[in-house]
């Protein structure tokens, strides 16, 4: 296959599919709990320059084929929550989907990488109907708290900034900070709890 043959359209389709189904999912648990814990909701689909950095690093050819088998997260959804405990509801909540296909998890929030990142992450498999079939397609939905996603960020500026080696002091400095995101999070998770306890003899 021609390297400027490669097509996206289902990509796209496949992340309209997935907008619309978490959405649905979203507002359905707002229904029911009378609570919304979603602060935002980010989607895209990778570049092109991303995805041949990507296969280039495992060296293979950027191929149709190569990217369906080896880029499972072209099409990406991030899902940024208030307080610990939304990250596994809404987790929870992507489950019990009927139209979407969990394929794996990864628990970053309980097993963080070395360099301090946590999220929790679900390769899924989206439905996309076309003429005379429906296919599946991969996609990648990340679940994060706002202090989460406030590290992430910053890690992903500093990484850019040192492409080759990140100098031993920042990147311990980065790691110490991810510790304090941590416990951030702990603390405002115990402050959700007394808040809903004082909701419950309301």
């Amino acid at each position: 296959m021609e390297e400027n043959s490669v097509s996206f359209i289902k990509y796209q389709y496949a992340l309209k599919m997935l907008e619309t189904e978490v959405g649905i999912l979203l507002e359905d648990f707002s229904h029911r709990h009378g609570y919304n814990p979603v602060e935002h909701i980010k989607s895209r689909i990778k570049t092109e320059k991303s995805i041949r950095h990507k296969l280039e690093e495992k060296n293979l050819l950027y191929t149709e084929r190569n990217i369906l088998l080896h880029v499972p997260d072209v099409v990406g959804l991030r899902i940024v929550v208030s307080f610990l405990s939304d990250v596994y509801d809404i987790v929870s909540t992507i489950n019990n989907s009927h139209n979407i296909i969990i394929k794996k998890r990864k628990d970053y929030i309980a097993n963080p990488k070395e360099s301090g990142y946590t999220s929790y992450h679900l390769i899924v498999l989206v439905p996309i109907y076309l003429e005379n079939h429906v296919e599946y397609v991969e996609a990648e939905i990340q679940i994060r708290t706002i202090a989460m996603d406030f590290w992430a960020s910053l890690d992903h500026k500093i990484r850019y900034k040192f492409p080759n080696e990140i100098p031993a002091d920042v990147s311990e400095a980065i790691q110490n900070y991810a510790k304090d995101i941590k416990e951030m999070d702990k603390k405002m998770y115990q402050l959700n709890k007394i808040m809903n306890s004082y909701q419950e003899n309301l």
